[in-house]
């Protein structure tokens, strides 16, 4: 099976109340690690894996997700006129990883009740459910193997 059929839902919908006060303004899964905030590294190993359908759960709150990877050409043009190449390239590859959609949950009500969230999406078939605050060492290619232990 290729991983293209496989789409990746996303429950990143919570209060993040273990990670308080950082998360009171902030979601957990927009906090930074190095240079990118979590939920960036979790849609990367998504891409890495072969998938190119993201569904994102998202809750109140929460739009600095989907503002994250939608493209944003005014920082794009002024990148590129000042030459800087080297983050015109990261900010670019971060509107690419996948093609990303949303949905929202209302209210929290648990991981169970988010991921009910992406019927809608996924429909019967096969998914991943990744973590927005789960994060994979890279070199670990935990979910390419899921996928080919799902064929």
């Amino acid at each position: 099976m290729s991983a293209n059929r496989i789409k990746a839902v996303i429950p990143a919908a919570g209060l993040g109340t273990r990670f308080l006060p950082a998360t009171k303004a902030m979601p957990k899964e927009m906090l930074p690690v190095v240079d990118k905030p979590a939920i960036q590294y979790v849609v990367e190993e998504a891409a890495a894996a072969g998938i190119d359908d993201v569904l994102i759960i998202l809750g109140r709150n929460k739009n600095n997700i989907s503002n994250h990877f939608d493209a944003m050409p005014e920082l794009e043009a002024v990148l590129q006129n000042k030459g800087d190449h080297d983050r015109l390239t990261r900010v670019q590859k971060s509107t690419a990883l996948a093609d990303i959609h949303y949905v929202r949950q209302g209210e929290p009500k648990g991981l169970g009740h988010a991921v009910s969230r992406a019927r809608a999406h996924v429909g019967d078939a096969s998914f991943a459910v990744l973590l927005g605050d789960d994060l994979i060492d890279e070199r670990d290619e935990l979910l390419t193997t899921m996928l080919d232990a799902h064929e």
